[in-house]
C-alpha cells in the first residue's frame, strides 16, 4: 500500500493513539503528494505525475534524518486534467472539486493536531489551485502553514541533461518525464512508441507564450497531435536515475527547511 515511501513514513500505517500520542505536532510535516491520471502521450502511461510524485517523495522520505518527523500521506492520484480530456482515458475534476478535496483534507489535518501540510503537486496544470486552497486553509486556520509545491520546483539538475531546445520547450511526457520513469516504472515504458512533437512556434518578436509570464490558455490539442509536447525518444534511464536523485535530494532539503519553519507572529 506505501508504494515508493518508506513504512515507517506512510501516515495511513499509524494508528490513532500513536498520532494522539505524538510530541511536538506543530512542527510534523504532513505531505499530500497530488498527481493525475492524464494521457502522456502513446509511449507513457497515465499515471506518469502521480507514479513521479510518490517516487521522488519515496525517495526523498528514504534520505531525510530520522529524527526529522515527516509522513506521507496516499497519493491523490486524481487532480484537474481537463486540458488534456480529448485523449482516451484522462480522468479529471473540477477545480471545485480539487479545491474542495483539497480544503476538508486539510481540516482533517488540522483537526488531528498538526500544524504544518506540504501539497506536493507534480502535475503541471493545476499549481494555481494548489496555492489557492493553501491560502484559503492558512485564512481559515491562522496557525496552519501550508505549502504549495510543485514537484519539479526544487533545486535540481534535470535542465543541464537536456537539449536546449528540450529546456526550453519540453513541457509534457519529453525527455524528462520518460527518462524518470524508466527510472521508477521501466516495465511500464513503451520507448519504442516514443516520439518527438514541439508546440508551434510564436513569432519571434511575440509577448505570448505557451507557457510563460505571458501565457495564452490551450488543451493538449491544440497544440500536440501526439499528446506529447517535447521530445521523448532522447530518454535514457541512466538520466532518469541522475534526476530522481537530484530532485529528491532537493525535497531533502525543502522538508528540513519546513521542519524548521517558524510562522511570523501574528
Amino acid at each position: 500500500m506505501h508504494s515508493f515511501i518508506p513504512p515507517e513514513r506512510f501516515f495511513p500505517y499509524l494508528s490513532w493513539t500513536d498520532i494522539e500520542a505524538m510530541s511536538n505536532k506543530e512542527n510534523v510535516v504532513i505531505i499530500q503528494p497530488v498527481g493525475a491520471i492524464e494521457q502522456h502521450g502513446p509511449h507513457l502511461p497515465l499515471i506518469v505525475d502521480a507514479a513521479i510524485g510518490m517516487g521522488v517523495l519515496g525517495k526523498a522520505l528514504a534520505k531525510l534524518e530520522a529524527d526529522i518527523p515527516a509522513y506521507a500521506l496516499p497519493s491523490l492520484y486524481y487532480g484537474k486534467s481537463n486540458e488534456h480530456w480529448n485523449f482516451p482515458g484522462t480522468i479529471t475534476l473540477s477545480t471545485e472539486t480539487l479545491t474542495a478535496t483539497i480544503m476538508e483534507l486539510g481540516d482533517s489535518i488540522y483537526r488531528a493536531g498538526f500544524r504544518k501540510l506540504v501539497l506536493m503537486n507534480s502535475h503541471g496544470g493545476q499549481p494555481q489551485v494548489m496555492q489557492m486552497a493553501a491560502r484559503d486553509l492558512h485564512v481559515k486556520y491562522g496557525d496552519f502553514a501550508v505549502f504549495p509545491l510543485f514537484t519539479w520546483r526544487v533545486p535540481h539538475i534535470t535542465k543541464e541533461l537536456l537539449t536546449p531546445k528540450e529546456a526550453a520547450q519540453g513541457m509534457h511526457a519529453g525527455d524528462a518525464e520518460t527518462s524518470l520513469m524508466l527510472a521508477l516504472l521501466p516495465e511500464q515504458v513503451k520507448l519504442d512508441k516514443a516520439v518527438a512533437e514541439y508546440p508551434p512556434a510564436q513569432p519571434e518578436d511575440s509577448l505570448l507564450s505557451w507557457e510563460g509570464k505571458l501565457p495564452v490558455a490551450w488543451v493538449t490539442k491544440d497544440i500536440s497531435k501526439s499528446g506529447v509536447i517535447g521530445d521523448a525518444t532522447t530518454a535514457t534511464k541512466e538520466k532518469g536515475d541522475r534526476i530522481l536523485e537530484s530532485v529528491s535530494d532537493g525535497w531533502v532539503q525543502v522538508i528540513r527547511e519546513i521542519y524548521h519553519f517558524r510562522p511570523p507572529q501574528s
